[in-house]
């Protein structure tokens, strides 16, 4: 008798081994229709896996399980792929075909090149073996015999990515009944049961990669793809790439003369005065919610002895990342972060409890070196801004103090119009500094604040930073991209590494726990992530340029000036286009510039003292007096505010 534990905790009897398929029949067709696999005690598996014990399981679905269906259908689209291709190109040696973040890719052993010219052919050939139906059917053998099989093949890719399997079996999946001639793949699985659950897919690109990541491989080709549950998914999903092509920050960048990349500087970012513009604000306005919330702001050089990097940890676990230089028989370090300087602040006079929790603010700027390959304009670059804060307090305040800095973390996003915001738990990495009891210590302080904020939040087990566990802020953009931006680590290592103490009420010595956090990350990678989000269309408070006045003619053009001038006078950054052109023209080059206000003025305007609005982006203008528009565009830039209306329109 195997009991079976539904996820309403009803329990179904069955007389002996049943599988997952036979469990959906039974409940309803429609479920047994919709399956795609089932998690048995927490582990998933193929929807015809038999289950022998008593088990508590859950169905996996497109609806109850979005991500887990579609990470299945994608890896079940890969084998899909493998098959087209190996079927249009029969000397082609497949090597390995995981999922990744929106798809999944296979690299391939084939003297052929493939290119873009070649997906319509293997995507008719997938599309064949999805219109089939064909089962995926899983079948094992014991080590030895599946290492002979593989040898027999001459795969000498499949044969090393064997020789990482666990246990005494290996594993192997084929598309079709198990038969001569069906296509098979060694593979984990699961998969979903069939090919035609694959709604709708498509090949996006192809590049090189070595095998394993060894420069010493030949050069193989990575085709990578993408699936979704049905077709209008997939079309949305390419509707929103298009949209990221027009969003480009490198593109916009250069259109909205913001910001420039050069060969003398490989990884590093030349800011125009508009970008600086922009910057400026965002700096601003982290002052100013920083003092309020009570922070001081420092300011740590950015070359420092290199014993300094020893003693901090930071040689021993993240080397491979700095820039080093030699001066006056010494070596220092460029600093790859801001910890360490903050720590000889502190440690530069003493301190009591009554001064706890200190609040130490950092702009600090920060190298980092970056392989050429990996960078990409402001999002990965070798020199940023972070906007670091240390935490100096007792150990009783290490809750409060995480919840204020999540609190914060929150407001800030909300004012940039990033609102869907993940929180991600990660613990002791590998290669860490510390004990297991310290790690424990600061995990757990990590949780309980979490609790108290009652947030639901993944567990991401061994990726802490190298001296405490941390929560890392992932937030979703308008086109529904995950951006990893702020982080609050938890370290009771680096107090002890640079003996920082504080006096506590009994005039003892005791060490305070360290509290490192960013909210907004690297600066330069957030006004990357900002110009995508607004498609360059910064609001008010943002935008480099927020108000440009159009007169109509030359006859205008001294009004168009007073205008330009009680503007300036009130602190609205603005331009006034003078050319000799037809004011579509000039209304034209405002929209691309994308300014957020166009003043026309013409006779009527000169004479009623007024100007006729145009917002950026709509069609619609109306008449206002010059104060009253001063008055309403400094109200909305004052509030931040990202919406362009104001009363009076």
């Amino acid at each position: 008798m195997v009991q079976i534990t539904l996820p309403d905790n009803s329990v179904r009897e069955h007389g002996g081994p049943v599988t997952g398929l036979a469990i959906a029949q039974q409940i309803s067709p429609r479920l047994a229709k919709d399956a795609l696999a089932i998690r048995v005690n927490g582990v998933l598996r193929d929807l015809t896996a038999p289950i022998e014990t008593d088990a508590n399981i859950e169905i996996i679905t497109t609806k109850n399980d979005p991500q887990t269906s579609l990470e299945l259908i994608r890896h079940s689209c890969a084998h899909v792929m493998a098959e087209a291709i190996c079927q249009l190109y029969p000397d082609a040696k497949l090597v390995y075909g995981p999922t990744v973040e929106n798809g999944f890719y296979y690299d391939i052993d084939l003297d052929r090149p493939i290119s873009t010219d070649d997906f319509p052919a293997i995507e008719a050939k997938m599309a064949e073996i999805v219109a089939a139906d064909k089962p995926f059917v899983r079948y094992e053998l014991p080590l030895e015999e599946a290492m002979a099989k593989l040898r027999a093949e001459g795969n000498r890719y499949k044969i090393e990515n064997a020789k990482h399997a666990k246990g005494d079996k290996i594993s192997f999946y084929t598309t079709g009944q198990r038969e001569a001639g069906s296509f098979e793949d060694l593979c984990l699985g699961p998969h979903i049961p069939s090919t035609g659950k694959i709604g709708g897919f498509k090949i996006m690109s192809i590049a090189g990669a070595y095998f394993h990541g060894d420069a010493r491989e030949k050069m193989l080709q990575r085709i990578y793809g993408t699936a979704f549950a049905d077709k209008k998914e997939l079309a949305q999903y390419l509707e929103r790439l298009e949209e990221a092509k027009k969003r480009d920050h490198r593109l916009l960048g250069r259109q909205l003369d913001l910001f420039s990349f050069h060969d003398e500087g490989p990884g590093f970012a030349f800011y125009h005065p508009k970008g600086m513009v922009v910057w400026n604000e965002m700096l601003k306005y982290w002052r100013e919610v920083h003092e309020k919330d009570g922070y001081c702001e420092i300011s740590t050089p950015i070359i420092l002895n290199e014993k300094l990097w020893h003693q901090s940890g930071h040689w021993d676990n993240y080397k491979e990342n700095m820039y080093f230089v030699h001066i006056d028989e010494s070596d220092y370090a460029v600093k790859p972060m801001n910890c360490p300087g903050g720590c000889l602040v502190y440690k530069s006079r003493p301190h009591s409890y009554r001064e706890l929790p200190l609040k130490m603010a950092e702009l600090g700027l920060v190298h980092r070196h970056e392989a050429s390959g990996v960078l990409h304009g402001l999002f990965r670059v070798r020199r940023f801004t972070q906007d670091d804060a240390h935490i100096y307090c007792t150990p009783e305040q290490i809750r409060d103090e995480i919840i204020g800095v999540i609190n914060l973390a929150f407001d800030i996003y909300k004012t940039f119009g990033l609102t869907e915001v993940s929180l991600e738990l990660s613990t002791m990495p590998e290669k860490h500094i510390g004990s297991v009891e310290i790690w424990d210590r600061a995990t757990d302080a990590l949780k309980d604040a979490l609790s108290a904020k009652k947030i639901d939040y993944v567990l991401n087990p061994g990726d802490g930073a190298f001296y405490g566990p941390k929560i890392d802020f992932h937030v979703r953009d308008c086109l529904s991209r995950s951006w990893q931006i702020g982080t609050i680590q938890l370290d009771f290592s680096m107090p002890e590494r640079f003996d920082m103490t504080y006096v506590d009420r009994s005039n003892r010595e005791e060490r305070p726990v360290m509290i490192h956090r960013a909210i907004l990350g690297s600066l330069d990678r957030f006004f990357g992530i900002l110009i995508e989000q607004y498609a360059g269309a910064f609001p008010a408070w943002l935008a480099p340029e927020q108000v440009r006045v159009l007169p109509i003619s030359e006859k205008t053009n001294n009004f168009a000036d007073n205008v330009y001038n009680r503007l300036k006078a009130a602190n609205l950054r603005c331009e006034i286009d003078k050319a000799d052109d037809k004011i579509n023209a000039k209304i034209k080059r405002a929209h691309e510039m994308k300014v957020p206000y166009m003043l026309v003025v013409g006779p009527k305007e000169m004479e009623t003292d007024t100007v006729t609005v145009r917002i950026r982006n709509q069609n619609e203008q109306k008449s206002l007096p010059v104060n009253d528009f001063i008055a309403s565009a400094r109200k909305v830039i004052a509030q931040r505010s990202l919406c362009l209306e104001f009363s009076g329109l």
